[in-house]
């Protein structure tokens, strides 16, 4: 695993898109129109999402991604310079619009999303190559598949080539069955990102530790799922551990969570901590977003979770 000796980055090679969001009081059925309201333009995609949370967390990050040449794109440029990540990989391009997403929330915290990745289709594996000296044995490389899968397992293979720690987040899931991840360190699905990666039913009732098993067959060499409120799973060749969640009280709003969470896990492991102790940081940085509705606005800083952390001591 990477361990930072000051110089060490987390290269983000990930996706950006502006988010369009409203509130409503639950969810729509299949054909109802409900009123909405605090209709609002918000930044996201998870790329985005992830590079924020590691920077709030002290790490120095990297983004390497696509977006329009658009006022989106532009404002995107401007919240990466403000949060102090380096954007000398991110790529405007005129021929698609920046991505976006549109996203439904209920009071109860639960959303629906829908996307539409625009220029991120156009992320190639040469803009890849062109970060490759950001790349190194203390770097963590996090990918994400709001991108083109070629594009994001060429990211893999690049991570690795180059001795990086590589983190897989299989979000949007894809089925994965026929890809080769072994380049991949840290393969880090939820429950349902896992069964999908399998090509089985988002609601299969098998084991998590046995979906773990099969997602290990397909080359990676752990794989960390995330479990909601109740933590975080690690499962290797030989070992299984369960990473307890902690307590957080009013929880609001689970959007961004599972990209929190990434970023925490790549923070921690670039700071040198072992992965179980990784993953605990990760659930309480990503359970502490929950109390705070969007995304961005949801990260909390090292400041806010160093004193929760002392807090639960």
């Amino acid at each position: 695993m990477a361990k930072s000796d000051g110089q060490g980055s987390i290269v983000i090679i990930g996706s950006y898109l502006v988010a369009l969001v409203m509130d409503v009081d639950r969810i729509p059925i299949t054909g109802e129109t409900l009123l909405a309201r605090n209709f609002r333009e918000a930044y996201g995609g998870k790329g985005s999402d992830m590079a924020v949370q590691a920077a709030r967390l002290g790490a120095a990050v990297d983004f390497v991604g696509c977006v329009g040449d658009d006022d989106f794109g532009r404002a995107f440029s401007k919240l990466m310079v403000d949060e102090g990540v380096d954007i000398d990989y991110l790529i405007s391009r005129g021929q698609l619009a920046t991505g976006a997403g549109f996203i439904i929330k209920d009071t109860s915290g639960h959303n629906i999303i829908t996307i539409d990745i625009g220029a991120n289709q156009l992320f190639s594996r040469e803009d890849v190559d062109a970060a490759m000296g950001r790349m190194d044995a203390d770097s963590v490389v996090l990918i994400q598949l709001e991108i083109p899968l070629e594009t994001a397992l060429h990211g893999a293979r690049r991570g690795h080539e180059q001795g990086s720690t590589v983190i897989f987040n299989p979000a949007p899931a894809h089925d994965l069955r026929s890809q080769d991840l072994s380049n991949v360190d840290i393969f880090t699905p939820n429950e349902t990102e896992a069964r999908v990666c399998l090509g089985l039913d988002p609601s299969d009732p098998s084991d998590d530790v046995e979906i773990a098993r099969q997602l290990l067959a397909l080359g990676c060499h752990t794989v960390v799922m995330t479990l909601g409120e109740r933590g975080s799973l690690i499962v290797t060749a030989d070992n299984v551990t369960e990473v307890p969640a902690y307590t957080i009280p009013n929880i609001i709003d689970s959007n961004g969570a599972g990209d929190s969470f990434n970023a925490s896990l790549a923070t921690g492991l670039l700071e040198g901590k072992p992965l179980a102790e990784a993953a605990r940081f990760a659930n309480a940085v990503a359970g502490l977003c929950c109390t705070r509705w969007d995304t961005v606005p949801s990260y909390h800083t090292r400041q806010e979770v160093d004193e929760f952390l002392h807090d639960e001591s």
